[in-house]
């Protein structure tokens, strides 16, 4: 019987480790997976690289972890807030390392990832500094960047409810990157507000098939 189901989120980042690179879905706090980052920072992997919109917002969070100093570097677009004073800090100091990419070429990198391309191009970012020493070319007339795709070895993503097959539904904008995520890497976690049986899950509502979960743990409303 296949029942991805784990009972805590200790369990569920228990196998982490040391240097990996790890996807954390949201935008800014909404979908964000705190329970199972409160767990990662327990757990104790370092040298870690966080793939995730921004890079934290207050002291919780994305911003929580980085200030147990458990990154090395962060892929994101959204660096600096009026609240992400702990990457500043971290940053100004040469303790972590950015790597700024566009929200839509962001997205689009994870998903080709998850698509199994080699690259692709994109017009974002053609004739700045983020395109420097990368291959460009015209193509109908226009021109554009070459960029790679981006995965990791784990995904700590946020759905509203799903079932033991890993399959999951999402709540309004929480949805963001979650489903572009579960597909980029080896090993996608899920914290859901509720695991249903199966069958309960509309299969026309399914944003992310359970093919891509590996493993589904269960938040207590109480605890979010």
């Amino acid at each position: 019987m296949i029942d991805k189901t784990v009972a805590s989120a200790a369990a569920a980042v228990a196998d982490v480790f040391d240097g990996a690179t790890v996807m954390i879905g949201g935008f800014g706090t909404a979908g964000m997976p705190s329970e199972l980052i409160d767990a990662l920072i327990a757990q104790g992997a370092k040298q870690l690289t966080i793939v995730n919109n921004n890079a934290g917002n207050g002291e919780t969070g994305v911003a929580a972890l980085l200030k147990a100093k458990r990154v090395k570097k962060v892929f994101c677009s959204f660096p600096r807030q009026t609240d992400s004073y702990v990457f500043d800090a971290l940053y100004r100091a040469g303790e972590i390392e950015l790597e700024l990419v566009p929200q839509g070429n962001l997205a689009a990198r994870i998903q080709a990832a998850g698509a199994g391309f080699g690259a692709i191009f994109t017009p974002t970012g053609y004739g700045t500094l983020l395109a420097e020493g990368k291959e460009t070319r015209t193509i109908d007339g226009r021109n554009y960047v070459l960029e790679y795709p981006i995965r990791a070895d784990f995904a700590l993503i946020k759905a509203d409810r799903g079932d033991r097959w890993g399959n999951l539904v999402y709540r309004k904008t929480a949805r963001n990157f979650g489903p572009i995520m579960a597909t980029a890497a080896k090993c996608t976690i899920a914290q859901v507000r509720e695991v249903v049986p199966l069958g309960s899950l509309d299969p026309e509502a399914i944003v992310t098939p359970g093919i891509f979960v590996k493993r589904v743990v269960p938040i207590r409303a109480t605890q979010r």
